[in-house]
């Protein structure tokens, strides 16, 4: 299927500037399985494992069963909603030898989300548990069914397959290879510069999923070497991801990276507390890849009780990393913490190398990948001056393509015509070269016409001991338009009220204007699914509601 938004210069010149190749991710499989052909490979918490050349195996044969068993054709779209666990990976993979659009989702998603998914993209297969954390996943996928004609086909993963459906642990025990050639699949693959690889999901304004096409040079294999770069990623590493694969916070880093560096991946099927403590004991994992509520989960656990001395990396994406977090997982863990950045509408864009300082690690998001340009304007349009806030526009070989066969949207949303994009963040460039991000424009609280940062105050907010985690949001007023309300967590035992917080702030000199105006004390933040990110959206809606309450406002 040709992107969404083609642009034979954009291709041309990534190409001949070597930031993509003709590679697709199963390459990188068949090159393993060559070189390290006994070599553990893969491995999911509830005790599957495969080599290199097991995985190859397995992932040759549901491509052959895509195409031969299920006949599904080139360019069919193939619905992934599976936990952390091996058969993800190997069908995903399968997806590109075979031609296919896989397209992953979070195991979260329900009716609502997965018909809008499904119907959009009208797809023809889904791949599925029975059952996860008590959830009947066949009966949902059943009733869809009803008003979604095109999606025929269920695939299972375990032994409990319901009459009608497809089992994948049948498929992958097929020998297809005996009856089949290999140079079949090489015909079906797609092409990873001229084509579309797969499609992704990410939230959208009216709370339905977005889908956005990507590349598999731009969005995989190139984004996969900058980060075997600045992990100095080798065959030595085993990168864990306890963050769903199905997202970029643990797919990038396990399901992307890890087999362009010749590592180990391992899968958390599911949190369990100490249980992935020994888990990660167990498999000597090197990097583990996670979003910054599950670390700060971790962190109450007595991780002193387990031998982690293989840790070397915590990868951390997926939403807002307070530094003292980030400093009390380095402690504790004894390793450097490294972000990275970019977005599932936007693209890739930076990431911290393993040899950046601290400060570089806690406040900023590290330096452009290779071949990345970038524009900081202001409102009109205009570059600001170096040190200052602007928002970004990026361009280069990580951006994604699109909206899924919506171009109008596209170009309104997220590009402009020169094909820069925006994931609609303020920044500011150090003078070492690093990317701070200062909050996004969206997330501006306009106060009486001044331009409150909620990243500023809440930097200043989370450099107090008693806080473990904030955020500043817009609460509305009939004077000013808008005031700032600081949401807060603290630390167990200890107690913050408003003048207490009003007069920490006073002691760092901040404009009188910026100083939060209510302090809403909880015991936890409302998240976005499974992508733990703090859901600011809901906490405006809170405080709207409490200010009606109150009287307030009408």
């Amino acid at each position: 299927m040709k992107p969404v938004r083609y642009d034979p210069k954009e291709i041309e010149r990534n190409l001949q500037e070597g930031y993509w190749d003709k590679t697709v991710l199963p390459d990188y499989w068949d090159r393993n399985a060559r070189q390290w052909p006994d070599k553990e490979a893969l491995v999911d918490s509830l005790g599957k494992r495969l080599t290199w050349t097991e995985a190859q195996r397995k992932i040759d044969r549901i491509a052959f069963a895509i195409i031969k068993d299920i006949g599904l054709k080139r360019d069919d779209r193939l619905i992934v909603q599976l936990p952390n666990c091996i058969e993800q990976v190997l069908v995903r993979l399968a997806c590109e030898k075979a031609g296919i659009l896989a397209i992953p989702v979070m195991t979260t998603f329900r009716q609502s989300e997965l018909s809008e998914v499904a119907g959009r993209t009208n797809s023809v297969c889904i791949v599925i548990p029975r059952h996860y954390r008590s959830f009947d996943h066949f009966q949902m996928v059943r009733d869809l069914q009803e008003d979604l004609p095109d999606l025929k086909h269920i695939i299972f993963t375990g032994d409990d397959i319901p009459e009608g459906c497809i089992s994948l642990n049948e498929i992958m025990d097929n020998p297809y290879e005996e009856n089949y050639d290999i140079i079949e699949l090489k015909a079906r693959e797609l092409d990873p510069v001229e084509e579309v690889g797969f499609l992704v999901t990410t939230t959208g304004t009216t709370g339905l999923p977005k889908l956005i096409e990507h590349r598999i040079a731009a969005r995989e294999i190139w984004t996969a070497k900058s980060h075997v770069r600045n992990w100095q990623l080798g065959t030595d590493d085993c990168v864990l991801a306890i963050a769903p694969i199905a997202g970029a916070a643990g797919g990038t880093p396990a399901y992307v990276t890890a087999p362009v560096g010749g590592a180990k991946i391992a899968l958390e099927y599911q949190y369990r507390g100490e249980e992935t403590l020994e888990f990660m004991e167990v498999e000597r994992v090197t990097v583990i890849a996670l979003v910054p509520t599950q670390l700060a989960r971790i962190l109450e656990l007595p991780i002193d009780k387990y031998d982690l001395s293989c840790l070397r990396i915590i990868k951390t994406a997926g939403g807002y990393l307070p530094p003292p977090l980030a400093k009390e997982a380095e402690e504790r863990f004894g390793c450097p913490i490294l972000g990275t950045y970019g977005t599932q509408d936007t693209g890739s864009i930076s990431g911290v190398p393993i040899t950046a300082d601290e400060e570089q690690r806690y406040t900023t998001v590290g330096r452009l990948h290779p071949g990345i340009e970038i524009k900081v304007l202001d409102d009109s349009g205009k570059p600001v001056e170096p040190g200052e806030v602007g928002t970004l526009w990026f361009k280069g070989p990580g951006n994604s393509i699109g909206y899924y066969r919506d171009l109008d949207k596209t170009m309104k949303e997220a590009f402009d015509k020169d094909g820069f994009a925006t994931p609609g963040d303020l920044v500011t460039v150090t003078d070492g070269g690093y990317l701070k991000i200062m909050g996004r424009k969206k997330n501006i609280i306009i106060r009486g016409g001044q331009n409150i940062y909620p990243k500023e105050i809440e930097d200043y907010l989370l450099a107090y001991g008693k806080i473990t985690n904030t955020a500043v949001v817009p609460m509305p007023d009939p004077a000013m338009g808008e005031r700032a309300c600081a949401f807060v967590t603290v630390k167990k035992g200890e107690k913050l009220d408003f003048e207490e917080m009003v007069e920490y702030l006073k002691s760092k000199k901040i404009a009188p204007f910026k100083l939060p105006e209510r302090l809403e004390v909880v015991e936890s933040f409302p998240l976005v699914g499974e992508s733990g990110k703090v859901d600011r959206k809901e906490m405006v809606r809170i405080i709207t509601a409490k200010l009606k309450g109150e009287g307030a406002i009408s």
